[in-house]
């Protein structure tokens, strides 16, 4: 698969089928590679992959932290995550696409079209992340991390992440940043190098920056209140998806539309037939 260099990341990525573009930004929260479209849960039932190419050109990428991509240890935010997403637009030529968010991916995608509202043609939040359980739960992935921090150090974190195919949303202890570390040994000595109070301050900010609210993260209402861009929503019933997060999207973004489906019946037909009806209209 092809890279490119992004804000200095390696961002591993593909592109499939010709048409209008649509930029994926992945789901599967803090591990969210470009295979998850057909492999994780609800998207190896529909399989966005085999229906969307007849007509659409999809770019898919590995996020930053994630899968084949680069890294870098910093106070990340959704502005990290879109710029990842922008940065890739530019560097295939293109200045305008669909964005399509799945899961975590909703929040930057969100926060994208707040920034860059003249390059998002229209929006899908599919299963957007949010609600109480879902804040509470990640909130404690990040502090079980730095309670292993203070206890094992960065030497700890190292260890354990070349030791396991575990990312940060199965096993908190890794961190954010287990993947590279395992592909990169240049990237795991300066890890490991960091300061360990630089190290606690980057993560708390991180938890602060990603993990704020107790609906849909990524733009603010006030911003989201603002955007003219067709936007539709395929809401999710469980801990990570609340549907309440859906509702609120909807509530906030003027041209929603939103699919009022039970998430178990969704399946290959119904949603290319949907999905393939919204994009067509923009």
């Amino acid at each position: 698969m092809p890279l490119a260099i992004i804000d200095g990341i390696e961002t591993n990525y593909e592109t499939i089928g010709t048409g209008q573009p649509i930029l994926f930004f992945s789901p599967g929260g803090f591990d969210a590679t470009l295979e998850k479209w057909s492999t994780l849960g609800v998207y190896e039932r529909i399989q966005l992959l085999k229906f969307l190419p007849e007509k659409y050109q999809c770019i898919i990428f590995d996020r930053r932290e994630t899968g084949c991509s680069g890294g870098r240890v910093e106070e990340i935010t959704w502005e990290h995550y879109l710029r990842q997403g922008k940065g890739l637009l530019e560097h295939l030529g293109l200045e305008q696409a669909h964005l399509l968010g799945g899961c975590m991916g909703c929040c930057p995608v969100t926060a994208f079209a707040v920034k860059y509202p003249d390059v998002v043609i229209s929006m899908i939040l599919f299963w957007p992340v949010g609600g109480a359980h879902f804040r509470i739960r990640a909130q404690a992935r990040f502090a079980m991390h730095l309670a292993f921090v203070q206890k094992e150090g960065l030497d700890g974190v190292v260890a354990l992440a070349k030791s396991t195919n575990l990312g940060f949303g199965k096993d908190p202890r890794v961190g954010p940043w287990a993947p590279v570390i395992r592909r990169d040994s240049v990237f795991a000595s300066d890890y490991s190098s960091t300061i360990i109070e630089t190290y606690q301050k980057i993560i708390e900010s991180m938890q602060t920056n990603l993990i704020d609210r107790d609906t849909a993260p990524g733009a603010e209402a006030e911003e989201l209140i603002e955007l003219e861009i067709p936007t539709l929503i395929v809401p999710g019933k469980d801990l990570a998806h609340a549907t309440s997060a859906a509702k609120y999207l909807e509530e906030c973004l003027p041209l929603a539309q939103y699919w009022d489906i039970s998430p178990d019946l969704l399946r290959e037909n119904n949603t290319s037939m949907r999905l393939m009806r919204f994009l067509d209209e923009g």
